[in-house]
């Protein structure tokens, strides 16, 4: 026999809100540190809420995280093992246990290696670190724009290395904090100011070594972008050697040190002058050779007789000229030459007359074609044209009025009639 005893039951909500609060007040489950799996993962970009489930080989834990797409430094995804740090606890309406999360960690790797590995890639697909697009160092630049925080042993070594090597060389210290949240937004700052007004034709930006958390603003995705659009040629020289960020794979060219950018970007002045000297004597003993030639040359043309005596070179001439005269002369026959212009007078007459008996047989044929268009010479086969008074053509019977004067030409006169009846053509 069954009793249902109404006046003690609970509702669900009562129930679950009794649930929720006897493990809110287990200690350990207000602050657990819980290890799995992400699943189920679902992002909120207007919220930055995160909703996923937490499992290993044989459970699962709803989780959510709220806020924590802004909190995390990283981005989440399915498969993803991760430890969370939260509480434990029911949602009444629901009756369902989760963990609440505050904080979330990559199981055995951390969360800012993570998410430099994710930014790194994401850039290198879209093209950010192609060597096409990296611009060369000038070899000899007179401007250095240098980025980096004003105090520190960074930028003292950089302006000594820099001096040293090429003292002609303007330095351009522009000042920025290199560490912390509002540190990339100095440095996109700093470069665009440089770029803009061409300031400086290299620019370095960096600073001295530290955790990945110092060096953490060089791993900005703002800042890489902005270095891939800067015109003017950008070094990266973060931390020390074994120091790795995404504005190195992103720079025109990688320093290893702040130390070492100031020595790739500008020459050794001292190599630059044995250069010079080097390009000065090997251009001086070219000049040399090609004026020592030119001298050999002018020594041969001034020793030629014809420039030491140039009246000789005219007598010989003078002579050469006088035997072809002789020659010409000698070998001339007046004879010959006379029978030649007879021959060549009667040649022409014949073509003369030729072209003058053509010129006439094509004159006789247009005259005679020119005759036959000629309508007068219709009127001498016997034909009669008829004409007004004014002189103007009748040309049908219609324009012939009874009485009407008009005048009858012929091919020898004109006879002057008048029209007494007309007959049409039947």
């Amino acid at each position: 026999m069954i009793i249902f005893m109404s006046e003690k039951s609970l509702t669900v909500s009562q129930l679950n809100t009794c649930i929720k609060d006897y493990l809110d007040n287990i200690p350990m489950l207000r602050n657990v540190f819980v290890k799995g799996e992400i699943s189920n993962l679902k992002l909120y970009g207007s919220s930055g809420h995160i909703y996923f489930t937490l499992k290993d080989e044989e459970s699962c834990l709803k989780a959510v995280m709220f806020g924590g797409i802004s909190k995390l430094k990283f981005k989440p995804e399915d498969g993803m093992k991760v430890v969370c740090q939260g509480r434990v606890a029911v949602f009444v309406r629901d009756g369902n246990y989760q963990l609440y999360s505050e904080s979330m960690e990559p199981d055995g790797i951390g969360s800012l290696y993570i998410a430099f590995e994710q930014l790194k890639t994401k850039l290198e697909a879209e093209g950010l670190f192609s060597s096409e697009h990296k611009k060369k160092l000038p070899k000899i630049p007179f401007r250095i724009g240098i980025i980096t925080a004003p105090t520190g042993a960074a930028v003292r070594d950089m302006i000594n290395v820099a001096g040293r090597r090429f003292p002609a060389a303007k330095i351009i210290i522009y000042p920025s904090l290199v560490q912390g949240e509002n540190a990339p937004a100095q440095l996109i700052k700093a470069i665009k100011f440089l770029d803009k007004n061409k300031l400086a034709e290299v620019i370095i930006i960096g600073r001295g070594g530290g955790s990945i958390e110092d060096l953490w603003a060089f791993n900005n995705e703002a800042l890489a972008r902005a270095i891939y659009a800067c015109e003017t040629p950008i070094i990266s020289a973060v931390g020390h050697e074994t120091d790795f960020t995404i504005a190195d794979f992103v720079a025109d060219r990688r320093a290893p040190t702040p130390s070492a950018a100031a020595e790739i970007a500008v020459p050794d002045s001292s190599e630059l002058k044995i250069k010079f000297r080097n390009a000065e004597n090997r251009i001086l003993s070219l000049f040399k050779i090609q004026t020592d030639g030119l001298r050999r040359h002018l020594k041969l043309l001034s020793d030629r007789p014809v420039l030491q005596n140039p009246y000789t070179s005219f007598d010989d001439k003078r002579m050469i000229l006088a035997r072809l005269e002789e020659k010409l002369v000698s070998s001339f026959d007046f004879n010959t030459t006379r029978s030649d212009l007879t021959y060549l007078e009667k040649r022409l007459t014949q073509l003369a007359v030729i072209n003058t008996e053509r010129n006439s047989q094509r004159l006789k044929i247009q005259s005679e074609k020119l005759l036959s268009l000629n309508p007068m010479s219709v009127l001498e086969r016997g034909y009669a044209a008829a004409f007004r008074p004014d002189g103007t053509v009748i040309k049908n019977i219609d324009d012939f009025k009874k009485g009407m004067s008009f005048n009858l030409r012929l091919h020898d006169g004109t006879v002057h009639a008048k029209t007494l009846s007309t007959k049409e053509k039947v």
